[in-house]
């Protein structure tokens, strides 16, 4: 029945495309010599009503995929979140606010009645996702969760490899980017609340370890992880994801804010700049495929912090001019190739549409992008 519903409620749109723009109906190169309009507001609201029908599950969560699972997983849920409040924020409709509600309250519930997870990343991107919630509702209920998963993750920092937080609770000898930028960004979200320099002082000491371990000092890339595996400390140098620079951009964005320590601005811009042109990040201008799974997500992240860069004023115009160009060739390529429709299913490559089961971490990262872009059209950055 689920299924009926959403092919229904899409022929609708369909049949009202005279109005509503969202699924163009002939191909951007071929509009009779009229300049194609791209359709970001109402594209945003049509992928958001998908990923609604299509993924919801039980409990007010979202299942695995689309080809009928009921699989729930932590992570990508705290990531739902996130896609909620964007569409909250751009639309101010009443309607996202119970479904976010329902959501945090049911994350809870499916994880065994309590927030608190093994994995550290995980509790992380719930913990961000609840701080945005918070300030978009004013509802303590978020903030309470975000400061409890705050307190939790602390618990795995230590002087292993001179500081930094764990991969997972159980892996005290592994220490990994994704545990330690979005702590950095959660600190300094807590701190921007309260303004308690506890926060913020544990956010310059995160970020110092994470630089001075985890980013390639001449690209501002971000590596993997550092290890002991039989006494020999290891730096995974060989995997660099688009999320783990996201969240880097992302820290260094919200230090120099509140310090304004340039340094802090420079290594997110030359991060960035290093992210558009490298072949282990891009492919030819396009974020690289990294396939579906947990890697179907990365990119989405990546774009979230990476349009905060386009909005700080104290950058320089030529790079803010070539931070859009990037996004938007990115953006309307998905537009144009990787969204099928009338689904409105993401695909894993941003230029090719998903002919089979779409993941709903995949599916994040598209809405993730169409979001962005519609965020930067409001704001006419995208003219």
């Amino acid at each position: 029945m689920k299924y009926v519903f959403i092919f229904g409620f899409l022929g609708t749109v369909l049949l009202n495309a005279c109005s509503d723009e969202a699924i163009p109906l002939r191909e951007p190169t071929d509009q009779g010599g009229d300049a194609f309009k791209y359709t970001w507001q109402t594209t945003a609201d049509s992928i958001q009503a998908s990923t609604y029908s299509t993924y919801l599950g039980s409990e007010g969560t979202f299942v695995a995929d689309n080809a009928g699972s009921t699989t729930f997983n932590y992570w990508p849920n705290a990531h739902v979140l996130h896609i909620l409040v964007d569409g909250y924020l751009r639309t101010k409709e009443d309607s996202y606010v119970p479904k976010m509600k329902k959501l945090i309250q049911g994350i809870k519930s499916k994880n065994g009645g309590t927030y608190s997870n093994v994995f550290n990343d995980d509790m992380l991107w719930l913990g961000n996702s609840s701080v945005r919630a918070f300030e978009a509702t004013e509802d303590p209920e978020y903030k309470e969760v975000a400061e409890y998963l705050w307190t939790d993750v602390l618990t795995s920092y230590s002087d292993v490899f001179g500081g930094g937080i764990t991969w997972k609770k159980d892996t005290p000898k592994q220490k990994n980017a994704v545990s330690n930028g979005p702590a950095i960004v959660l600190a300094m979200r807590l701190y921007k609340l309260d303004g308690n320099t506890e926060y913020l002082d544990r956010a310059k000491l995160l970020y110092e370890w994470e630089k001075n371990n985890l980013v390639d000092p001449v690209t501002g890339l971000v590596w993997d992880n550092i290890s002991v595996d039989n006494g020999v400390v290891t730096t995974n140098k060989d995997w660099i994801f688009t999320y783990n620079v996201g969240t880097w951009i992302g820290a260094g964005i919200r230090l120099f804010n509140a310090t304004g320590d340039r340094v802090y601005l420079d290594d997110a811009v030359k991060s960035a700049k290093s992210m558009m042109t490298s072949p282990k990040l891009t492919t030819e201008g396009l974020l690289k495929d990294e396939g579906q799974g947990d890697g179907g997500l990365f990119k989405g992240i990546l774009v979230r912090y990476f349009i905060e860069l386009i909005q700080v004023d104290e950058i320089s115009e030529e790079d803010r001019n070539s931070f859009i160009k990037f996004l938007k060739f990115n953006a309307t390529t998905f537009y144009d190739q990787g969204l099928k429709r009338p689904e409105m299913l993401a695909g894993h490559n941003w230029k090719k549409s998903q002919s089979g089961t779409v993941d709903l971490t995949t599916q994040l990262s598209g809405v993730m992008l169409i979001e962005a872009a519609a965020k930067l059209d409001k704001e006419n950055l995208f003219d």
